[in-house]
This record gives C-alpha cells, structure tokens and sequence, in this order.
C-alpha cells in the first residue's frame, strides 16, 4: 500500500472471497483510513454458503467500513461451486445488499445469459454495482450499462489479445468506468506474470486514458469521481 500511496493511488477497496476471512479485512480497513472493503462470498465459494450466512452478512455490513456487498458473482468457467449454489448464494447477498442500500462487486465469467436473466427479475430492481475485472463484450456491456451499473477494467485492458475488453471502452459512459487491479491476478503490462500489486492501477489507468483519448489525470480525476458516486458510503468514513 505504501508503494501504491507513493505512486498517487488514493484509497483501497478491498474485496472479501468469504466471510471467514471478515475480521481480518475489518481490522486492516480500521488500521487505515484510505482502505475500506466489501464483504460476501465468491462465487468459486459459493458452496460454503450456509442459511445462516445472509444474516451474518447483513449483520456485519452495518460496519463503517463495509462499502459494498461482493465479491459476489457467477463463474462458470471454472465451476468451482455447484452453479445453483452460486445462483442461490448471488440472490441472497443481492437481497442484503438492497435491504442494506449498499452496491455490490459482481464476478462474472462464462455466465452472461444467466447473469442477465437474474437481473431481469424484479425483485432486483434498482441494486448498483460494479462488474469488475470486465471482459463479457460489448452485448454484456451495453445491458449492463442500461441497467445503471459500472464497468471495472482491469490490467486485461493492456494485454495484446485483450481487444475484447478494449472495444468496450469507446461504448461505456465514462460516467460508468472505473479502474482496479484485481490483485495478486491479472498483473498489466509490464508486469504481466508477476504478482499484481495495488500501485499497478497506475498503468490501467494510463491504458484506459490512451484508449479513450483522455489525459491521464482527467481520467484518475474521473475514476475517483465514479469510485465515490457508487461507493458512497466511503465518503462518510
């Protein structure tokens, strides 16, 4: 984190994979005013997930710190956790989060269609979010966008074979884009195959506004800007 401070970076958004890991991400977020976090279950996870896990979450996002519900999500690449159970744990964090009034960290991968068909249900109407590390293409982006939410881009955006999730830049408002790590993965160029760290987000940024004809700092003003729109409870901390 001091590397990244150095470097410009400004806050930190932590996302959980489970909630037993819970109090160790709250105490590092009340350790250090610029890092706040989400709480949930992955969905590589999803199998873990218990009729006692929804209460537990909507007790523990009551924390100052808890900025969003996730990292929460569909991954059927992989298909870690049986995919009812991901679809049951994702519907159920998605309760908490518009019962709590908090956006959510969304994981998506291989699963638009079902993804898609979930947000159409109406119980659902109105939940925000991020779609991070984005790279579902343009179809995915521009249902998505409709729907209110964000695009979180990550260091794929400087991959040579990433033109995928470069085409959706020029279609995503730029009042939707943010910029991430998803550290340790998915380290940008010229770091690629090492461990991502945090400060890395310098380099997405700096792809993103070369791609999109912005200045670098019009666009980290940006990204701030569209970080504390979504996240904005911390702004209150």
């Amino acid at each position: 984190m001091e590397d990244a401070r150095s470097r410009g970076v400004g806050g930190f958004l932590v996302p959980a994979l489970r909630l037993e890991e819970a109090d160790s991400i709250l105490s590092l977020c009340h350790r250090e005013a610029d890092v706040w976090c989400a709480l949930g279950v992955h969905p590589h996870e999803a199998d873990s997930w218990t009729a006692g896990h929804q209460k537990k979450l909507s007790d523990l996002v009551g924390d100052p710190k808890v900025v969003a519900v996730g990292e929460c999500g569909l991954d059927f690449h992989y298909d870690l956790s049986d995919r009812r159970a991901q679809q049951r744990a994702l519907r159920e964090q998605w309760e908490v989060a518009l019962e709590c009034r908090l956006p959510v960290v969304v994981h998506n991968r291989d699963s638009n269609d079902v993804m898609l068909d979930i947000l159409q249900e109406s119980c659902f109407e109105g939940l925000e979010g991020d779609f991070h590390s984005f790279a579902g293409g343009v179809e995915m982006a521009t249902n998505l966008i409709g729907k209110g939410f964000f695009l979180g881009f990550s260091g794929m955006v400087t991959f040579n074979r990433a033109d995928n999730v470069r085409e959706v830049l020029p279609q995503t408002p730029p009042s939707r884009i943010l910029v991430e790590t998803d550290t340790p993965y998915l380290a940008p160029v010229p770091f690629r195959g090492k461990p991502s760290r945090p400060g890395h987000v310098i380099e997405v940024a700096r792809r993103v506004a070369d791609e999109l004809g912005l200045g670098y700092e019009d666009l980290c003003e940006l990204s701030s800007r569209n970080f504390y729109r979504l996240f904005s409870k911390a702004g209150n901390c």
